[in-house]
């Protein structure tokens, strides 16, 4: 049997009392995972197709179409003319399943019951020790712009395509396993995954799905003794790991990168795509890629201009949903922290969960990627750069659509981008009208937050508390958010230790002189100056914190909130002329707390999960992925009582929706 159903947790009930301004999930957990899983799909009229594994309906349409690497050796090697090199999957010793998303499967058409995933060849098959029938293994070629820099071919040096399952419903969802083993692409690496990392993935490919945010999926999580070695904190001393390997799910992986294979000798690095000019190759992907994943687009064309137009089309639609994305993380505080060419989807989805953060204190240059020095893939610059990528798509397919018909298009991304994040925030402010000054009321909003040191999640979710102005219980609320909100924000201890200089203020202060003698240095440090900026507004705010006292600095939070709340009443007093105010005000709140989650996976939870895992207790894992399906709303708000009594034992969930102590930020991963 497999952990999932092999470990169990005590029974808690967690109170709303615990977290009143933000309400916390009330559970009273007396069955296992699947009747709950089965009670849930029961009540949501979820159809549960009863298909065994070993019958999934493949049809490996990117395999028949695409041309494949004419050498099957598996050996590291530049792979020209070829979409998809054939390679098997490197079988690990032992594998044994961590978790499994049920929601996840249902994709595929698969039976939610315990005995299809304690089988014994549920965990051989997600491994890459058995292959199902019909499967077709292979890895993708594509190349990429990492950190700026043309970098040439990298394709799937760890992730295995086992094909595409077409559903009921006549979906087409492509498999694969991350962490199978070496392919033509894996350069000097193992093709290898580790517990922690693969943990990280699964858990959150799922937990931004149940955002709303499109994203690829994550199937299962299957761990082994096969060891590996890891020098985790890059300092010589290596360890040894256990090789994991995720099911990842989606409609295709390809990438922005899969096209850039075609790119000519780049004139900084010196690298080129493998199948550098092959316009024929290039047309054949971009015919593959539009008749299948943007039907609505694809026709066939008798000339070249009604090519380029239909060519413009998808162009202008994969800027449109790339918009949208990272509005969508930009609402929700996520950073992705590695956004090269080639993790950049060509589907609009977020792909390959790496070094990945969601913020707590609200920090608009948060970097949670510790091998990003330059701050290149901070929150902030993430709309920026999603631009900037969507340029290099438009260079990469420069033979098939001209640049000058494609570069003006670059505005789609930016009226997209704009029009989608201002949506975005006017739900999570409650604000149905759109009216001129709601950006600035939201760029307000965020210098509060930043200025108090505000917990970003949470301090959205207390905007559930204020009423609308005509509202009885108006000048109530306005004490309750107050209340909460300057709970939400950080102490003095915590952004001294926060605002601490990275740089000594002697050698800063010295660097500045030189500066001022020799203006030109500037141009030559173009590339750290944004650094250097950084870490002098790092030390300013660190000396306007040393004369501060606890209770100064709350009462001065207390009073920028206050500010900032009579801009909010006042926009809010726009929302209800002439409307039944009980009946908006209904309306707001269900809008709002539909778009401010109560849980994300803070980076301390999931490592709290990965060190039980490293343990071999798989229990917070799943348990995890149980609070994660459930970040807007409480069960009892969602599920009638019968459903909600069948909902598994979880640890308390108080921890789940509080900000994180100060030991618990500042977690770093590269």
């Amino acid at each position: 049997m497999s952990n999932i159903l092999k470990y169990g947790v005590k029974n808690i009930t967690a109170r709303k009392s615990c977290l009143p301004s933000i309400g916390v999930v009330k559970v009273d957990a007396t069955a296992t995972f699947f009747s709950k899983t089965k009670a849930l799909l029961a009540h949501k009229n979820v159809p549960v197709i009863n298909m065994a594994l070993e019958k999934l309906k493949f049809d490996n349409l990117a395999l028949r179409t695409l041309p494949l690497d004419s050498e099957t050796g598996n050996r590291q090697r530049r792979v020209e003319g070829a979409c998809f090199s054939l390679v098997d999957p490197t079988p690990v010793d032992s594998p044994e399943t961590v978790a499994v998303s049920q929601s996840a499967f249902e994709l595929l058409d698969v039976e939610v019951t315990p005995e299809v995933f304690s089988n014994e060849n549920f965990a051989a098959y997600f491994s890459g020790n058995k292959l199902l029938p019909g499967s077709q293994t292979a890895a993708h070629c594509y190349c990429g712009h990492q950190f700026g820099h043309f970098s040439g071919q990298l394709g799937d040096g760890c992730a295995i395509y086992l094909g595409e399952v077409v559903n009921q419903k006549e979906e087409r969802w492509e498999i694969q396993i991350k962490g199978a083993g070496k392919t033509p692409y894996s350069r000097h690496a193992d093709g290898r995954k580790v517990l922690r990392s693969s943990i990280r993935e699964f858990l959150c490919s799922e937990a931004m799905h149940y955002l709303g945010v499109p994203t690829t999926r994550a199937g299962s999580c299957v761990t082994s003794n096969t060891k590996v070695i890891r020098d985790i904190k890059y300092d010589g001393n290596p360890i040894l790991e256990k090789a994991t390997v995720i099911l990842r799910i989606a409609p295709t992986f390809i990438r922005f990168g899969s096209f850039e294979i075609f790119k000519p000798l780049d004139a900084v690095t010196g690298r080129e795509g493998p199948s550098v000019g092959q316009q024929d190759l290039l047309n054949k992907l971009l015919d593959y890629t539009i008749s299948t994943f943007y039907p609505q687009i694809w026709r066939e064309v008798g000339s070249t201009a009604e090519r380029q137009q239909m060519l413009l089309e998808f162009y202008e639609e994969v800027l449109r949903r790339t918009a949208r994305l990272v509005a969508k993380w930009q609402c929700v505080g996520w950073c992705h922290g590695v956004l090269n060419t080639d993790n950049m989807s060509i589907m609009g989805i977020t792909i390959d969960y790496g070094p990945y953060g969601f913020m707590d204190r609200f920090d608009p240059g948060f970097i949670c990627n510790g091998s990003d020095d330059g701050g290149r893939y901070s929150f902030e610059k993430q709309p920026e750069i999603c631009r900037w990528n969507c340029l290099k798509l438009g260079e990469a397919i420069q033979m098939s659509l001209p640049l000058e018909i494609s570069k003006p298009s670059i505005k789609v991304f930016d009226e997209e981008f704009e029009s989608a994040y201002l949506t975005g925030m006017r739900e999570k402010f409650g604000l149905q009208k759109s009216l001129d000054g709601d950006k600035e009321l939201v760029s307000n909003f965020l210098s509060t937050m930043l200025e108090t040191g505000c917990d970003f999640t949470n301090g959205f979710r207390s905007l559930s508390l204020v009423t609308l102005p005509e509202s009885a219980q108006s000048e109530e609320s306005k004490h309750k958010f107050l209340d909460s909100i300057v709970k939400e924000c950080a102490s003095l201890t915590e952004l001294q230790k926060f605002y601490k200089p990275k740089i000594p203020p002697g050698q800063m202060a010295m660097f500045k002189n030189l500066l001022e003698q020799q203006p030109h240095l500037a141009e030559v440090l173009r590339g750290q100056m944004a650094v250097i900026d950084v870490e002098l507004k790092r030390q300013e705010k660190f000396q306007s914190l040393k004369d501060m006292t606890s209770e100064s600095k709350e009462h001065a939070d207390r009073k920028l909130w206050s500010d900032w709340l009579d801009a909010y009443i006042a926009r809010l007093s726009k929302e209800s002329t002439g409307s039944d105010v009980t009946l908006l005000n209904e309306r707001r709140l269900k809008l709002m707390k539909a778009s401010n989650p109560r849980i994300i996976l803070r980076n301390y939870i999931a490592q709290e999960a990965i060190a039980k895992a490293e343990e071999g207790d798989y229990s917070g894992v799943q348990n995890l992925l149980e609070v994660l399906k459930t970040p807007y709303t409480d069960p009892e708000e969602e599920f009638n009582q019968e459903v909600t009594s069948s909902l598994p034992a979880l640890p308390d969930l108080c921890r789940y929706v509080s900000k994180p102590s100060s030991d618990n930020t500042g977690l770093i991963v590269t």
